[in-house]
């Protein structure tokens, strides 16, 4: 997904520009560094939010790397449970599920300008 949405946000990018910092003398890294990853930040914001929101909703590497102790259990793990055990008990688990999802949303609307402008522009030949 990510070489995928970098690479046509970045095949998308005037050739002018970095013709044009080659002839006033700039190296690759220079024009990388200068050039390419201020404009890229649109398509990186939108790859930053798919990713943290993968690895906040893996329940299966969550349960792997926290050992299976309820002392460790991620937030993911004990909701879960929740659901498992306490079927009866409803607004334990809708109030569970409203905590888990503060930070995602959090994330996400704080990015969400670049996340518009970093997935549709790739996408689209013109």
């Amino acid at each position: 997904m990510a070489i995928f949405l970098l690479h046509n946000f970045i095949a998308q990018l005037p050739r002018d520009l970095m013709e044009a910092a080659v002839v006033d003398g700039a190296s690759h890294f220079k024009i990388f560094r200068s050039i390419v990853l201020p404009l890229c930040a649109p398509a990186l914001a939108s790859f930053a939010i798919f990713q943290f929101l993968w690895v906040w909703n893996d329940l299966l590497v969550a349960l792997t790397f926290a050992g299976g102790t309820p002392e460790v259990a991620p937030m993911t793990v004990r909701l879960a449970q929740l659901s498992g055990s306490f079927g009866g008990r409803w607004e334990l688990l809708t109030a569970g599920a409203f905590l888990s999802i503060v930070i995602p949303l959090v994330v996400f609307f704080s990015l969400q300008r670049y996340f518009v402008r970093g997935l549709l522009a790739g996408s689209v030949k013109g």
